[in-house]
């Protein structure tokens, strides 16, 4: 059994700083670079690249709503023509500056309200892989495992990886529970690492109301970055993985 272990990182941005991307590095496989939008700044974008790059680590960009602001977890009502556009443009300046550094970009996954809308509107999902396939039809699609943002990459072409999220609740219908629920974020490190290990092996978990099991088939886990101590929940994660004998490694590899 293999799965990738991803990570949203390069969220700081000028004097104020987001996560500890040096310290969640060694325990992951993957990690999504904030493109300017709902965080990160040019300065940070290479800087977290470099560091990938020499940690060996797969990268992707993270596109998300113009939303310094609101961290872009705030839903805005934007067309698919402008969703599409301000895609294209941040993976575009991330794309850019991985060439300069000689770094490939393996991937895309799109951030907070972005992902969860293009998960459920296929007008947003089509707009957001029509911006990944004008850029580079060999880039990866991440999105939430069996929403309308994979199947816009797989109609369009694209390699697609379903996620899943061990330190997020699930709603019974599949969806992630808002952020502004109780119980929606998982921050003790071993009950999120025995929660990977059930997505892995059973590929399903309890829904956040405890009367169901959710469905969360995926190729990809996701720690957030943002979240305090996530260099403690992602070692746990990797730990209990390998423990288990499931091996943790970039979906290329």
């Amino acid at each position: 059994m293999r799965i990738d272990l991803n990570a949203d990182a390069g969220e700081s941005f000028g004097a104020w700083a987001m996560g500890d991307d040096q310290a969640l590095l060694p325990h992951v496989t993957s990690i999504n670079i904030a493109c300017g939008f709902h965080a990160g700044d040019p300065s940070v974008i290479r800087h977290t690249i470099r560091m990938a790059a020499a940690a060996g680590v797969r990268i992707g960009a993270h596109p998300g709503y113009p939303d310094l602001q609101g961290f872009g977890r705030r839903a805005m009502t934007l067309t698919p023509g402008e969703v599409e556009d301000l895609v294209l443009y941040q993976v575009a300046a991330l794309l850019g500056i991985a060439h300069a550094e000689g770094v490939r970009l393996s991937h895309v996954k799109p951030h907070g309200a972005l992902y969860n809308q293009a998960a459920r509107d296929a007008a947003l999902a089509g707009a957001v892989a029509r911006a990944v396939t004008a850029l580079d039809p060999r880039l990866s699609l991440v999105g939430l495992a069996g929403s309308a943002l994979l199947a816009a990459g797989a109609a369009g072409g694209l390699r697609f990886l379903g996620e899943a999220f061990a330190d997020r609740a699930y709603l019974a219908d599949g969806s992630l529970a808002p952020r502004s629920v109780d119980g929606a974020l998982v921050h003790e490190p071993a009950l999120v690492a025995d929660r990977a290990v059930r997505i892995v092996r059973e590929g399903r978990l309890r829904s956040l109301d405890g009367r169901t099991d959710v469905l969360v088939r995926a190729d990809t886990l996701c720690i957030h970055g943002d979240t305090p101590g996530a260099a403690h929940v992602a070692g746990a994660v990797r730990a209990a993985l390998e423990r288990e004998g499931i091996r943790v490694s970039a979906p290329d590899e």
